[in-house]
């Protein structure tokens, strides 16, 4: 299996970034790590080697971001005001330069993101603010919610990263209708901390005509790896 790092300057943060490239081919899947996370925990926790075959029948390439929620959502030490706005600069990376090196290494239109925990909520932000981007997203054990990072703040900035309010209130028939063209997997179980979010976004989903898919596990699935690798096994992809 092609193997690569990546360490690459970032304008829109000022800093540098890495990344991990699994494959050399196949749909390009942008892997978000969890809370705080960084760009080698998928390896390292043994979500790389549950799709190994994939990326080896170059079905499948993997691009494991790393983050900045110790700068954004978890930075007590910065105004909330300040939290989104280092949250913005991040997705600024990911569109303006993480993006077009992708489509510089993979020449495919298609786009997959994922992520387990916090990355969950990484995945899902992004595609529904770019379904034009993407085709493909799953979370796994997904928080949805960043009220509980603003200490009360809230501005137009804080509500159009926040899932479950900006769709809510979604009547753009521009985003609907690419929603509609997505596959969006909410995976999830009996047992996780973050059931109630993935049934209440699958209920605000279905209220708006979302298709998507929301997996309760049983079995006492928890939030933790070793469901995920399972989730990761059946639906990525």
């Amino acid at each position: 299996m092609n193997r690569e790092y990546q360490k690459q300057y970032s304008r829109e943060l000022e800093r540098s970034m890495e990344v991990l490239v699994f494959g050399s081919s196949g749909l390009p899947a942008v892997i978000f790590p969890t809370s705080k996370g960084r760009f080698f925990d998928y390896e390292d926790r043994g979500m790389v080697a549950v799709v190994a075959s994939k990326i080896e029948r170059n079905e499948l390439q993997l691009f494991c971001v790393d983050s900045v929620d110790n700068e954004s959502w978890y930075n007590r030490a910065i105004s909330a005001r300040d939290r989104v706005r280092r949250h913005i600069n991040y997705e600024g990376y990911l569109l303006k330069e993480l993006l077009p090196w992708i489509r510089s290494c993979n020449q495919s239109n298609q786009l997959a993101v994922a992520g387990c925990s916090f990355g969950g909520y990484h995945a899902l932000n992004f595609a529904l603010r770019h379904p034009d981007l993407v085709s493909y997203c799953v979370s796994m054990g997904g928080a949805f919610d960043i009220h509980q990072f603003l200490d009360g703040y809230y501005d137009e900035n804080c509500y159009f990263h926040c899932p479950p309010d900006y769709i809510s209130n979604l009547t753009d028939e521009w985003y609907l209708s690419r929603y509609r063209q997505m596959t969006i997997v909410l995976a999830t179980g009996e047992d996780d901390i973050c059931r109630a979010e993935n049934e209440r976004i699958s209920r605000i989903m279905r209220a708006k005509q979302i298709p998507h898919r929301l997996d309760i596990w049983g079995d006492h699935t928890g939030h933790d790896w070793p469901w995920w690798q399972r989730m990761e096994a059946k639906f990525f992809l």
